[in-house]
């Protein structure tokens, strides 16, 4: 499969234009690296996102737009690859990453993941060189009608190399999983490592089952980032408290226009105004981190819920 999504990068960089001069762009788009209480975050001026970062997500925007996952209102120069005879794999037109794909289902149904779970974990073993991710339908997916996953390369994600070293309370341990709370004061987020499929999928379960949902929510608002190393699935669930900071709203110079999804939990924070790229502190990622994860109280009280 990987060299199928190689190809499959390669043919669709030379025929589609758009594709072709958004990833060259992204070879030239500036960085930096913010430190937040010694957790290092990256944040990249990325004009191109804002389709993304701006996307209207209400019930009536939805409704009025059609659908860009769907298999019929993809561009004539779009081609992809089958996936476990139910998605399709697609280059991304629009990348944070140098290799950057888009995992949609071929059906037209609502972005939820309990029962596709194993579906993100069969992803990333057959797509070993990626890490896979899903944005739930309030916490960063501007496709919430449209079941997907989205994958970029390894490497570009700075808590890949932070769980390392970055382990901090245990949950539930076995002879083959564990599960843990990441040690980060402001970034809320839960760890599952296992070589065991059924196990992983089981402290998924465990994890999603204790999590909180909001009176008109059809399930607990998460973003979920997962890829094998060393023959294990490390699994990083980070529960949301609220869609989009008080930052975007806001007028004047305290306006942010950030909307934070699975890559920004991942520690690189996407900014597509020039202005934003410029101005942002670690201070504001601290804050925003702050509103949108779980507060430490809420987590205690999550980690007692996942232990009884």
């Amino acid at each position: 499969m990987k060299n199928s999504i190689q190809q499959l990068i390669d043919e669709q960089l030379q025929r589609w234009e758009l594709a072709r001069s958004n990833y060259e762009a992204l070879k030239s788009v500036r960085t930096k690296e913010l430190s937040v209480d010694g957790h290092t975050y990256k944040v990249q001026f990325n004009p191109g996102r804002i389709v993304s970062s701006a996307a209207k997500v209400d019930k009536q925007s939805i409704k009025e737009r059609k659908c860009f996952l769907c298999t019929a209102n993809l561009p004539p120069q779009q081609s992809g690859l089958p996936f476990n005879n139910q998605y399709q794999i697609l280059v991304n037109p629009f990348p944070i990453f140098p290799k950057h794909l888009t995992v949609p289902d071929t059906n037209h149904v609502n972005q939820l993941i309990l029962e596709r779970f194993d579906d993100m974990l069969d992803l990333a073993e057959v797509a070993s060189d990626y890490v896979i991710f899903y944005n739930g339908p309030k916490c960063g997916a501007s496709a919430p009608d449209h079941a997907h996953f989205q994958a970029g390369n390894k490497g570009f994600l700075t808590i890949e190399a932070e769980l390392k070293n970055n382990k901090g309370e245990v949950i539930i341990e076995e002879p083959n999983a564990i599960l843990y709370k990441l040690n980060d004061n402001h970034r809320t987020g839960l760890i599952i490592e296992s070589a065991d499929k059924e196990k992983t999928i089981e402290l998924f379960e465990k994890v999603y089952h204790a999590l909180e949902k909001g009176n008109d929510d059809t399930e607990p608002m998460m973003n979920l980032l997962t890829w094998k190393e060393n023959d294990k699935w490390v699994v990083c669930i980070f529960p949301r408290a609220k869609h989009r900071p008080s930052c975007y709203e806001a007028e004047g110079e305290k306006k942010l226009l950030i909307s934070p999804a699975s890559v920004d939990m991942g520690g690189v924070f996407i900014t597509p105004v020039e202005e934003d790229f410029k101005k942002i502190t670690a201070k504001d990622i601290k804050t925003i981190l702050e509103e949108v994860c779980l507060s430490p109280k809420k987590c205690k009280e999550l980690i007692k819920r996942i232990k009884a």
